[in-house]
């Protein structure tokens, strides 16, 4: 894989950005970037939880989109593995960030699905710093915020891995594809 290009990971919540992109991260001797961590740093803010609550989603998504900006512009970050949040494409801002980098041919995007029944279960186990956006439950949010999600996330990737199964089969088709889509 060139250097110079970074795999970016996008997906709803719980499809594995965060667990399967620091594996591939190391598979591919590279340093992984979570962008939520990258947006609460430059915030100020504890955490992205609190970011919602004290300044509100629009000022959240802009922070996030600035993240992203730096991270896909910084030459320190060439050949990364950057796990975006769920949202993050869903901006115009962020979308056209990502579209940019795509056509110049230094990121390749690729997509990380699992059903709603399996994005719910992982999540209700281990929801981490993340608020709920819609429905009741988080199998709840995973069905409808894919109902909105995963036809915009299609058309950004360039290619799609579905981490339904055990993260070892996951993250070596994560591998396969990021090695692929780069060659």
């Amino acid at each position: 894989m060139p250097a110079t290009v970074r795999v970016v990971l996008i997906g709803l919540r719980g499809s594995g950005k965060t667990t399967l992109g620091s594996l591939l991260a190391q598979r591919l001797h590279t340093q992984f970037i979570d962008l939520d961590d990258v947006t609460v740093a430059g915030s100020g803010q504890p955490s992205v939880t609190v970011m919602f609550r004290s300044l509100g989603e629009a000022a959240f998504r802009a922070a996030e989109c600035a993240a992203l900006e730096h991270v896909l512009t910084s030459a320190s970050t060439s050949g990364a593995v950057i796990a975006l949040g769920g949202g993050t494409p869903t901006t115009p801002p962020a979308r056209a960030l990502l579209e940019s980098a795509r056509a110049a041919g230094t990121i390749r995007i690729i997509l990380l699905e699992a059903p709603p029944e399996t994005l719910g279960a992982r999540l209700t186990s281990n929801p981490g710093d993340r608020p709920l956006l819609a429905g009741a439950s988080f199998a709840e949010e995973a069905l409808l915020l894919g109902e909105v999600r995963l036809p915009m996330y299609r058309t950004l990737a360039d290619a799609v891995v579905s981490t339904g199964g055990h993260a070892a089969a996951s993250v070596e088709a994560l591998e396969r594809a990021a090695r692929k889509s780069a060659g």
